[in-house]
């Protein structure tokens, strides 16, 4: 990929709902405070040019991403969400609920793209590597912990990405 095209792209990491201060309660005034952050950010780098958006499509705040991006595109033309699946069946283990929303976010993506056809211990790294790789900047909701987003943050430094921190 182009370093143009690099540039234009932005992905996401962040905590799923266990380890977030709230956890699951979308209602709290931190996990709305949150939602309402992201999509300022992912408005203001659509200003800044960037068109394609990777989302994990994990449970917490990859879902929280995923929503700011296709509700952002009610009024930023042009801008488009891949859904980064870790492995086919991704969903299988989660409740109704949590399927339902993940079926219906990864419908509305623009382009899906699947790492590995079944789980193995390192297709979660493997889709966050990815992300990383065709994107100039990532936006990571993080509480500093270590974890796979960490894990995923250390790599776009290593990269040298522009990384942009929402903490919790």
């Amino acid at each position: 990929m182009n370093s143009f095209q690099i540039n234009r792209t932005c992905c996401f990491t962040g905590h799923r709902a266990s380890k977030l201060p709230w956890g699951g309660d979308e209602s709290d005034v931190r996990c709305v405070k949150v939602k309402q952050e992201l999509y300022e950010i992912v408005t203001l780098l659509y200003r800044e040019g960037r068109r394609w958006y990777v989302c994990g499509m994990a449970l917490g705040c990859h879902t929280y991403f995923a929503e700011a991006v296709l509700r952002a595109r009610t009024e930023c033309k042009g801008i488009k969400l891949e859904a980064a699946i870790p492995c086919l069946g991704q969903s299988a283990r989660w409740n109704d609920v949590q399927r339902a929303r993940y079926e219906h976010l990864v419908a509305n993506c623009d382009s899906k793209t699947v790492i590995s056809p079944q789980y193995t211990f390192e297709c979660m790294e493997k889709r966050n590597r990815y992300m990383v790789e065709k994107s100039g900047t990532l936006v990571a909701v993080t509480n500093g912990g270590s974890g796979g987003t960490l894990n995923t943050v250390n790599y776009a430094k290593k990269l040298g990405r522009r990384i942009i921190e929402v903490r919790i």
